[in-house]
């Protein structure tokens, strides 16, 4: 097995970990400005620490404090990290400053775009253009070949080896309902439980390129409830075409609870369990762009503020997407 990496292999990251920390002497307050959950800032922190052989906080339920080691690193983590930030505003953030962030928002009126216009306060000087990409995978393939830069979705979906070039700032667990046509058997209920769509087809984007992420995650929830995929059908865009398509299948389609609206159909939240959709920020790695900073940012604040990432008792989510979701960047 080989050794882990010397301190010459040192990832800068690691280092502005610890420079937060040891600039709040707070992990809560540390985290919150690097925008990361407390749980991967200490993961990174300790990662750190054993790469370096060196403790390098005194932590209790108190307070923390730098240790000696902590101390004489501290120097060396600046110079390294204000290095870096100059090669960075040379080489990458002023030229890529002068083009628009392109900015995937899916569907109007979901987590993106409900996010863009904060991050566009808060980059003033830079331009935030809004893409339609619908579905992850899909936007994926732009994200890598430079034509999108920011995302969002189910990181979760994607294959392991796209995840690779990726990374992820969870966003968050967002209800999911369906969409039912009207006179259905169940469109006079308020909420529709999960265990009530036994024997039906419901449509999840089956066949569609762009969105196998959203198909498998119908997949896992409905196995074992006697609730069937829908087969593919013709893509609807638009809401004229939407209401023609249901009204011709009649399937009823698994959305998000803010889905919108669409003629001579009803939407329902549904419940035991509530089932989550799972959605993060997604960029390419190495991403260089002043507006993404905003944009993370933005996303932040207003999953704090709206209670995006905390989780209802009864909620439902794939084991594989807990454990992702939990590896925030």
């Amino acid at each position: 097995m080989p050794s882990s990496p010397g301190p010459g292999a040192v990832d800068p990251r690691l280092l502005r970990a610890f420079l937060t920390v040891a600039e709040e002497l707070h992990f809560t307050r540390a985290a919150a400005r690097l925008y990361v959950a407390q749980q991967a800032l200490s993961r990174d922190v300790r990662r750190l620490e054993r790469e370096l052989k060196a403790d390098l906080f005194v932590r209790n339920t108190r307070r923390v404090a730098l240790t000696a080691d902590g101390e004489r690193l501290l120097p060396y983590a600046r110079r390294v990290l204000e290095a870096q930030d100059t090669l960075l505003a040379e080489f990458g953030r002023a030229a890529d400053a002068e083009r628009p962030l392109l900015m995937d928002v899916n569907s109007p009126g979901l987590v993106g775009e409900r996010i863009l216009p904060r991050a566009r306060e808060l980059a003033p000087d830079c331009e935030l253009m809004a893409r339609f990409e619908s579905g992850l995978t899909g936007a994926a393939a732009e994200l890598l070949a430079g034509r999108l830069d920011a995302s969002f979705g189910r990181f979760a979906g994607l294959d392991p080896a796209i995840r690779e070039r990726l990374e992820q700032q969870p966003v968050r667990y967002e209800p999911m309902a369906i969409v039912l046509p009207e006179g259905h058997r169940l469109a006079d209920l308020d909420v529709v439980p999960l265990d009530a769509l036994a024997g039906e087809y419901v449509y999840a984007g089956a066949g569609n390129p762009r969105t196998p992420e959203w198909t498998d995650l119908a997949r896992q929830l409905f196995e074992g409830r006697g609730i069937e995929i829908a087969p593919p059908a013709p893509l609807a865009v638009g809401a004229q075409e939407f209401q023609r398509v249901m009204a011709k299948w009649r399937n009823p389609v698994l959305v998000v609870v803010d889905f919108p609206a669409m003629p001579k159909s009803i939407q329902r939240p549904l419940v035991d369990p509530v089932p989550l959709s799972p959605v993060s920020l997604v960029w390419k790695k190495g991403l260089l762009h002043p507006a993404m900073e905003a944009l993370r940012a933005a996303a932040a604040e207003l999953a704090e503020a709206e209670g995006w990432l905390r989780r209802p008792a009864d909620g439902w989510i794939p084991a594989t997407d807990e454990r992702i979701m939990a590896q925030c960047t």
